[in-house]
């Protein structure tokens, strides 16, 4: 059987980088776990070649090889999954279809005309698919009727088949879950409230494969909660320290927590003795009666800014989301929330208007109370929300895009970035030594004569950006190479901050004019 493994398009997003990879000739920010995974889980009888669409085209050989097409996509990817989809029917290939977007809305594959949906967690359902193709089954759907796999029994993922130099970053993952019940959120939807880990052991072969494989730069440890189950990770972590010291740490890491990561000094401390360098948090917004509201109430106990500072000291580079739009919103809150980011000094602030996404609490709180828009979800920062909000959707959006103007406005966001590192510059590191210094190659070189360029000569920024970078030198020298990978973001921000303006005030004009002709209509 060989099969093709279609990963498709991300359209341009707040993480979508394409400026800032540009520098560094990558093509995308991190491969798909998801796929090789499906790769290592699938009869290794099987042949595989993977297409991610993100780095290049499918060839017709490639099509005409397949016995079988099989694409992953979450929501944000919906458009080229579908289009993938009708394109491998039209030259009749059999089509297999899986991972968020189409567990959450089924339908809208089928009626694209996969022949499989193969839904839920594939531990579970890729075996179900596989028994029926053995079968001659030509058609199928998959569920795991609410069973969550033991993750233990994962296999290490086919990273053979990913084009490592197209990735500016590697995934890997140690568990899959959240212990929290966010209204908004679709990870407990999927995944379910019990964190589940694979063993120290388990991940630890996936990071000797990747050291064969001869990948040795940044790994992004994909977890939605990689702290969900704290027990778990630190005994992880405790192995996974002497296993760098002795591999000359290799890897760099970064990762996604809950903000109750600042009450735990121990994990933090060996988060950064494992060469973890940066957290993104969930913070969502500074107004506490909308977290209570939409049930994130670990970010309510102790001060959201107090957080921030401590992860940051400790040595763990902050990035954070935010959402406008809660229910019960007051009048100011896209200016609160760049209140907020400017006090703490995160620099990479990803922000977008609240989306209700399929089959989360706030999806049925608001389909029970005739508030929703569509039927669908689109999760990008170009696209207005998909319910009737409590205050104007125009008052909403307006703030939104001047908020999202103003966090990354050239000179805030160097400044930010600067305050940042020098809170950073504070910490205890890790003792590396020698092995583990890095060469600088010319694309490197390149990169940072064109940002050195940019910003310190072309832009307004020029002052600025030699002032901090020279005080960088002197105060926290450790930090100066992570510091401008951090500046070299505003190439991406400038042009997407444009493009959120551009596509959300035609947004609303249409809504405007839509709502004037006809008042809006809500889904039953």
């Amino acid at each position: 059987m060989n099969v093709l493994l279609i990963y498709p398009l991300f359209p341009k997003s707040f993480w979508s980088f394409e400026k800032t990879l540009e520098l560094l000739n990558r093509k995308a920010m991190l491969p798909p776990l998801g796929l090789v995974t499906v790769a290592a889980i699938l009869p290794q009888t099987w042949s595989f070649k993977l297409v991610d669409r993100n780095i290049r085209e499918i060839g017709e050989a490639e099509w005409d090889w397949a016995d079988l097409v099989i694409l992953s996509a979450m929501i944000v990817q919906k458009t080229d999954l579908l289009e993938q989809v009708q394109q491998a029917k039209r030259r009749g290939k059999r089509v297999a279809v899986g991972g968020p977007y189409p567990t959450a809305l089924p339908h809208e594959a089928a009626a694209a005309g996969a022949d499989y949906l193969i839904l839920d967690e594939g531990e579970i359902t890729l075996p179900l698919f596989v028994e029926a193709v053995e079968q001659g089954q030509a058609s199928g759907t998959f569920r795991a009727d609410g069973n969550r796999p033991d993750v233990t029994t994962t296999p290490i993922p086919r990273f053979d088949l990913l084009e490592f130099d197209a990735y500016a970053e590697m995934s890997v993952q140690f568990s899959r879950g959240c212990p929290f019940q966010c209204e908004f959120c679709d990870i407990i939807v999927l995944y379910g409230r019990k964190p589940r880990t694979k063993t120290p052991e388990q991940l630890l072969a996936e990071l000797d494969r990747l050291c064969e494989l001869g990948w040795h730069r940044s790994i992004f440890m994909v977890d939605d909660n990689f702290i969900g189950n704290k027990r778990n990770v630190k005994l992880f972590l405790q192995q996974l320290k002497p296993w760098m010291q002795q591999h000359g740490y290799p890897f760099s890491f970064a990762t996604e927590a809950s903000v109750d990561l600042a009450q735990d000094q121990e994990l933090m401390d060996l988060m950064v003795q494992c060469n973890f360098g940066a957290v993104f948090l969930g913070i969502e917004t500074p107004d506490e009666e909308s977290l209570t509201l939409t049930q994130k109430h670990q970010n309510t106990r102790d001060s959201l800014s107090d957080a921030v500072l401590a992860i940051t000291r400790s040595g763990l580079r902050v990035m954070a989301g935010f959402i406008i739009g809660f229910d019960g919103e007051q009048t100011g809150a896209g200016a609160r929330i760049v209140k907020f980011v400017e006090q703490t000094a995160i620099p990479t602030a990803l922000f977008s208007m609240l989306q209700a996404l399929p089959d989360t609490a706030l999806w049925h709180r608001l389909e029970k109370e005739g508030r929703l828009r569509s039927k669908s979800a689109a999760i990008n920062q170009t696209n207005l929300m998909n319910f009737v909000p409590t205050r104007p959707l125009a008052e909403i959006a307006q703030e939104y895009i001047e908020a999202f103007w103003q966090l990354y406005d050239p000179v805030r966001f160097l400044d930010r970035a600067y305050r940042h590192y020098r809170i950073l510059g504070e910490a205890t590191y890790p003792k590396k030594g020698k092995k583990s210094a890095k060469k600088l190659d010319w694309v490197t070189l390149r990169a940072l004569l064109i940002i050195c360029w940019r910003q310190g000569l072309l832009r307004q920024t020029r002052w600025q950006f030699w002032r901090n970078l020279l005080s960088m030198i002197r105060h926290n020298p450790g930090g100066v190479s992570s510091y401008l990978a951090v500046c070299a973001q505003i190439e991406h921000f400038l042009e997407y901050r444009q493009i959120v303006r551009t596509e959300i005030e035609a947004q609303v004009a249409e809504f405007l004019a839509a709502e004037v002709e006809e008042p809006v209509k809500v889904v039953a």
